[in-house]
């Protein structure tokens, strides 16, 4: 699958312009991802899916993001949710596998933006959901709400609701300074009777037994979804990086400064901010690859995955996603004036890694009080994973 997503680099590069132009994935490279098999990297094998270890989304994002942000972060969204759908009622997977294993489905993670009320047979959700990435190429999209005994009462669930695109309206807001092609458009519904086997507790998704255990027993079923969900874009700002090196370092080996007409690689200090930004890349695929090594061999193991170490996951995601940034952010210096060309694919690397890094899972003022206050013994409620 890496060797596939890498073939692939040249003539996404070629369409990257025009994807962020377009506002989306483009229909011709959603088709060559189809055909490359990238999509169902995590979908089950008993729809013919590659159920691979989770550390595949890292590697192919990676990849992806080097010349293309915008369509790695709707790989790794859209491949993902054939891994949740695999957590659901076995109902909705057969619903919508049997039509296609090829149907995309897309998502947004923003629980106060829907509520839900039980009615007889199911919920009836309203909302309005920002950031459903890939929403125009699928015909599926798995809601987030929050579910409160009274309408001023505290959250007591949060669940997905799972819509087929008829029931939603998509309202065209995605005009984004960084990962523009990523069509991370809203969408709405009102009232929306959506039946039971189609919703799922979030809380199901913690690699103990669900609802789609017994028809998908694989090991990636068994971890804890909502703990490992930042490396499924983990690796979109670590190719960010690894593309703006590959490009900065490799032009400035080949180019004098303006001012002094001497290599700029005989400045000390260029040297310096190239060993940094290396030694931040290098150390950012460490900790992503290691947690999704440590999650899939607990699962081989068949222990669960211990609260602390979810916290350190969470943690991990976000520190490596930092060191990737501020790389981006170091190189995007050493390219100089250069870099601010529109000809010049370094910029598109720095806004799509401003953009990835504004996501909810990435920021250490969310995450980073989770580890802490467990490591310090303050009690809280406890977080979503």
């Amino acid at each position: 699958m890496l060797a596939r997503a890498g073939a692939l680099k040249p003539v996404l590069a070629e369409r990257a312009e025009a994807c962020e132009r377009l506002r989306r994935l483009p229909d011709e490279t959603e088709r060559d991802l189809h055909e490359a098999g990238l999509f169902r990297v995590a979908q089950p094998r008993r729809v013919g899916g590659a159920e691979l270890d989770v550390q595949i989304f890292v590697d192919v994002c990676a990849e992806l993001a080097r010349v293309c942000p915008s369509t790695a972060w709707n790989f790794g969204n859209l491949a993902s949710h054939h891994w949740m759908l695999g957590y659901c009622d076995p109902r909705i997977q057969d619903e919508i596998w049997d039509v296609s294993p090829d149907t995309l489905i897309a998502t947004s993670l923003a629980f106060p933006c829907g509520q839900g009320r039980k009615v007889d047979g199911g919920w009836e959700v309203t909302g309005r959901w920002p950031l459903s990435s890939g929403v125009d190429n699928s015909d599926w999209n798995m809601l987030g709400f929050i579910v409160r005994e009274r309408d001023d009462g505290p959250p007591v669930d949060h669940r997905f609701a799972l819509c087929h695109r008829s029931q939603y309206e998509i309202i065209d807001t995605w005009h984004a300074v960084g990962l523009a092609g990523t069509g991370s458009k809203d969408v709405a519904t009102t009232k929306l009777y959506v039946p039971e086997y189609r919703t799922i507790s979030a809380w199901a998704m913690t690699g103990e037994p669900h609802a789609g255990s017994a028809m998908n027993p694989g090991l990636l079923w068994k971890l804890p979804l909502l703990a490992l969900g930042p490396y499924v874009l983990s690796g979109v700002m670590l190719g960010c990086a690894q593309g703006a090196y590959e490009q900065v370092v490799g032009a400035a080996r080949k180019r004098n400064a303006t001012s002094t007409g001497m290599p700029v690689g005989m400045s000390q200090a260029i040297q310096i901010k190239v060993a940094e930004a290396s030694a931040r890349i290098d150390t950012a695929e460490m900790l992503m690859r290691g947690v999704c090594g440590h999650a899939m061999a607990v699962a081989r193991e068949g222990r669960e995955v211990q609260h602390a170490d979810k916290l350190r996951y969470r943690r991990d995601a976000f520190f490596s996603v930092r060191l990737s940034f501020e790389a981006v952010n170091i190189l995007m210096n050493v390219s100089g004036s250069s870099g601010l060309y529109l000809k010049n694919s370094v910029q598109r690397l720095f806004r799509d890694a401003h953009a990835c890094n504004a996501h909810v899972m990435f920021s250490p003022d969310v995450q980073a009080p989770l580890f802490g206050s467990h490591a310090l013994g303050m009690s809280g409620p406890p977080p979503l994973m």
